[in-house]
């Protein structure tokens, strides 16, 4: 066993470990890897372990995006996150039973769903279908500031596009009456108390853990002053949960579970002032609808002892409550919160801009949903927290997209090619190397279009060949080539160049780059490459995925009567 194929083991498995780990690869982790991968040869652990030694130090040395880079060039597959058995499948659920699992997923009808939606509803979705139970999908609209009516259905739609059917779809503020029976429940046994102190004066009692003024109320004066916030007659008050002041878990110091808020709801308009928290909905609907296993992000870890007090003091069911992490993109901002503001500023295009991660910015993208599903399946449902780079999704829908998209010619930045002494030929190309997907027909002269990139490097003299058409020696290089017919044998090692012919149409392709490097907003994030697409392209269906060979994948879109692309990636 050669030292080198030694070296070029360690190299991909570190390149693989290094990124899983935030650009430190781990010894002992890659030699159990290329341990393994070596097994069937002569090589002894012995010879491997001072090669893989040497081999991490180098590639810890790496910046984090070299070691992406590089691990895409030479092993995109292994960008994906390995399970022991790639079956794409969960892990069990504790105390579920057969047909009676219920998971829900529950947006806040403010805006498009991006990919960390996506994460939850699929999650929530593949249970329910792995325990033969009901998912629902329940829109917590509780907040009249943010939600929208366009955004119900537009979360509809998403999720539809995702594969995602639900067996019950309602909206938490059409039991807003139950909440407030449920409420006046809590005041009537003194576990709840409305609270009219000033923001300032809760927000540092509650840091001081000292009670204010209001907390001595009896139950009867709360229940007058919740229903004088109910009506409209109190303006300024909040219902507070009797906790502990003095709780470690900031979570517990008399959390807020109603406020008033006086903009109008885009379904019940003005009939309602006063709405639940999330604290208090949350846990009521997950209760009260059936729910028996429901998932959120782990950021809500601390407030999960509100959660099962306000079950307990209402003497309601409690769910298996479980967490997970928070999905992070290097350089993609997965929250409302970061992407409504570039929608409002203009720096994007909208919700559906191909440098966000939101559902529709990655369907026009060209990213398919059957990649997001096993993305998600990837990465689990684990509570440790880890960003991830966009091409652990690009790896899973490469390899989707590869078998199944028709492939043809795209010339980025051409410069025109005339080649003496050429013969005249008629191709007849296939649309897919191996799978059955058509042909398309090419008649070839004189004139040539080739890449810039390519052609800046030639000089004078150089042979290379024109791909799977035949070879050409440089005569004369301006800003224009020419040059003449070499022949049409294949020589080992020639450089290969895409191209089209003067038969062509132009087309512009759109780049997207990280939006943010750093926590800076990348000003370079969207890139337009012009160039020449070959004439069968102009039959692609609007909206159909295909392969530019040498440049990459690309979403096909017809806008205005002429053809644009959106680049997917390479």
């Amino acid at each position: 066993m050669s030292t080198e194929k030694i070296e070029k083991t360690a190299y991909l498995y570190a390149l693989q470990n290094a990124i899983q780990f935030d650009g430190k690869a781990r010894e002992k982790a890659v030699t159990g890897k290329v341990v393994a991968a070596l097994k069937d040869t002569d090589v002894s652990p012995k010879d491997i372990l001072p090669i893989v030694r040497a081999v991490v130090e180098k590639v810890n040395r790496f910046p984090l995006k070299k070691q992406i880079s590089e691990l895409q060039r030479l092993a995109p597959e292994l960008l994906l996150r390995e399970k022991k058995e790639r079956d794409f499948t969960l892990p069990p659920l504790p105390d579920a039973v057969k047909g009676k699992v219920v998971t829900r997923f529950p947006p806040e009808p403010n805006g498009y769903l991006h990919i960390g939606h996506a994460k939850a509803a699929i999650i929530d979705h593949e249970y329910a279908r792995m325990y033969d139970g009901k998912f629902i999908l329940r829109f917590d609209d509780t907040n009249p500031e943010n939600a929208g009516l366009e955004f119900y259905d537009a979360q509809k739609e998403d999720l539809r596009w995702l594969g995602i059917e639900w067996d019950k779809v309602y909206n938490t503020s059409d039991n807003l009456k139950k909440h407030y029976r449920f409420a006046e429940q809590l005041i009537d046994q003194g576990d709840a108390y409305v609270c009219t102190c000033s923001p300032e004066e809760v927000k540092n009692n509650r840091f001081r853990g000292k009670e204010c003024r209001c907390r001595q109320q009896t139950a009867e004066q709360n229940r007058d002053l919740w229903k004088a916030m109910v009506s409209g007659a109190q303006q300024a008050a909040i219902l507070r949960l009797h906790g502990d002041l003095k709780s470690t878990n900031t979570a517990m110091r008399d959390p807020t579970l109603f406020r008033i808020i006086e903009t109008s709801h885009p379904i019940h308009g003005d009939n309602y002032l006063v709405w639940p928290t999330y604290d208090f909905a949350g846990a009521v609907e997950d209760s009260i609808s059936g729910v028996t296993h429901p998932f959120r992000t782990k950021e809500y870890e601390l407030r999960d002892e509100c959660y099962f007090r306000i079950l307990e003091l209402l003497k309601l069911r409690k769910p298996c409550l479980m967490e997970f992490s928070r999905l992070a993109i290097r350089g993609m901002p997965v929250s409302k919160r970061k992407i409504k503001p570039l929608i409002e500023k203009g720096v994007v295009s909208g919700y559906d801009d191909v440098r966000l991660p939101t559902l529709r910015g990655l369907q026009k993208r060209g990213i398919i949903p059957e990649a997001i599903k096993q993305f998600v399946f990837s990465q689990g449902i684990s509570k440790a927290e880890s960003a991830v780079t966009f091409g652990l999704i690009e790896a899973v829908n490469r390899k989707l997209l590869d078998p199944r998209v028709k492939r043809y010619y795209y010339v980025p930045n051409p410069t025109k090619l005339t080649v003496k002494k050429a013969p005249q030929k008629t191709l007849r190309l296939r649309l897919h190397p191996t799978e059955d997907l058509g042909d398309r027909v090419i008649k070839t002269g004189s004139t040539f279009y080739i890449p810039h990139e390519d052609s800046k490097k030639m000089r004078v003299d150089d042979v290379f060949r024109l791909k799977g058409l035949y070879n050409v020696k440089i005569r004369e290089k301006n800003d224009e080539l020419t040059g003449e017919y070499a022949g049409d044998e294949v020589i080992p090692e020639m450089d290969k160049i895409q191209w089209t012919t003067a038969d062509h149409f132009g087309m512009q392709v759109f780049v997207p780059k990280p939006l943010f490097e750093k926590e800076k907003f990348n000003s370079e994030s969207l890139q337009v490459v012009k160039g020449f697409a070959e004439n069968a392209v102009a039959t692609v269906k609007n909206g159909e995925i295909v392969q530019f060979e040498r440049v990459g994948f690309v979403k096909i879109e017809k806008k205005d009567g002429q053809l644009i692309g959106f680049f997917a990636h390479k």
